[in-house]
C-alpha cells in the first residue's frame, strides 16, 4: 500500500514535467511551422501573415521606440490597469448580486427579470451609449468592461447559492446557527466552485472586451496598438499586440487560480 502511494505521488509529482515538455514540443513545431510557412515555403505572403524575423522587429520596436504612442510597457500598464478595475468592481456587484438573489426569494423575484432583460444585450452593444455618458475617456471602456464580467459573476454566484445542499442548512439551523454565520459558515464556502468559475469567465470576457472598446477612441492600450497597426498594415505589430494579450490572459488567469486555490484549500487532496 505505502509503494503505491510512493508511485501515485512519484506519478502526480511529474505529470506537470511531461505537460512542459509536451507544451514545448508542439510550441517548437509550430514556430517551425511558422517559419517555414512564411519562410522557405513562401506559403503565405509577409502581407498577410509576418514572419517570425518581422513578428521579433516588430517586438523590439514598440519595446525600445514606441509604437501608436508609447512603449510597451505603456500600453500594457493602461490596459492591464482598465481590465484590472473593471474586473474587480464587477466581482464585487456582480458575486453580491448573486448571493442576494440566491439568498432572498424576494429580492431574485424583484431583480431577476430585469437582468434577465438585460443579460442578452452584447457588452460591445453597449459601447455607443457608453460613449454617449462617459466620453471617450476610460470610464467607458471601464463600463464596458464591467458589464462584460458583472454578468457571468452574478449567474455562476446565483447558481452556486442555489446549489448549496439544503440537508446542511437544515443541520446548521438546529445547532443554532445565526443567518450570518449560516451564509458566512455554509453558504459562502459551499458555493466558491461555482463562484470562482464565474470569476474565470468573467476575466476571460474582461480581456476580450477591452480589445474591442479600446479599437474605439482609445489613446493608449494594446487595442489602440492593433487598431493602429491594422491602418499601417504592419502584420507583425498586429500580431504582436494579440500575443501580448494572450500573455497577460493568461498571467491574469494563473493569479486567479492561485487566489482560488488559497481560498478553497480543503480541495487541495
Amino acid at each position: 500500500m505505502a509503494q503505491a502511494v510512493r508511485a501515485g505521488r512519484r506519478g502526480r509529482a511529474g505529470m506537470p514535467q511531461v505537460v512542459s515538455r509536451g507544451g514545448l514540443l508542439s510550441f517548437l513545431v509550430v514556430l517551425g511551422l511558422w517559419a517555414l510557412a512564411t519562410g522557405p515555403l513562401d506559403l503565405v505572403g509577409p502581407a498577410r501573415f509576418p514572419s517570425p524575423a518581422d513578428f521579433w522587429q516588430s517586438g523590439v520596436q514598440i519595446v525600445t521606440r514606441g509604437y501608436a504612442g508609447g512603449t510597451l510597457l505603456t500600453q500594457v500598464w493602461h490596459s492591464l490597469r482598465l481590465v484590472l478595475f473593471g474586473f474587480v468592481v464587477a466581482s464585487a456587484t456582480g458575486v453580491g448580486l448573486g448571493l442576494l438573489m440566491g439568498l432572498s426569494p424576494r429580492a431574485e423575484k424583484l431583480i431577476n427579470p430585469t437582468f434577465l432583460l438585460l443579460r442578452p444585450i452584447p457588452p460591445l452593444a453597449w459601447i455607443p451609449l457608453a460613449i454617449l455618458w462617459f466620453g471617450l475617456g476610460d470610464a467607458a471602456k471601464i463600463f464596458v468592461i464591467w458589464y462584460a464580467a458583472f454578468v457571468p459573476s452574478v449567474i455562476n454566484t446565483l447558481t452556486g447559492v442555489r446549489g448549496v445542499d439544503r440537508t446542511i442548512l437544515s443541520a446548521a439551523e438546529v445547532h443554532g446557527a445565526s443567518r450570518s454565520q449560516l451564509v458566512r459558515d455554509v453558504v459562502i464556502p459551499a458555493a466558491l466552485p461555482m463562484i470562482f468559475t464565474g470569476l474565470r469567465l468573467s476575466l476571460q470576457a474582461c480581456w476580450t472586451t477591452l480589445v474591442a472598446a479600446e479599437l474605439v477612441g482609445a489613446f493608449f492600450g494594446i487595442g489602440r496598438v492593433l487598431m493602429t497597426a491594422s491602418q499601417d498594415v504592419n502584420p507583425g505589430m498586429i500580431l504582436f499586440a494579440m500575443v501580448c494579450v494572450a500573455i497577460l490572459g493568461a498571467g491574469t488567469t494563473w493569479l486567479l487560480g492561485t487566489l482560488e486555490r488559497r481560498a478553497m484549500p480543503w480541495r487541495q487532496a
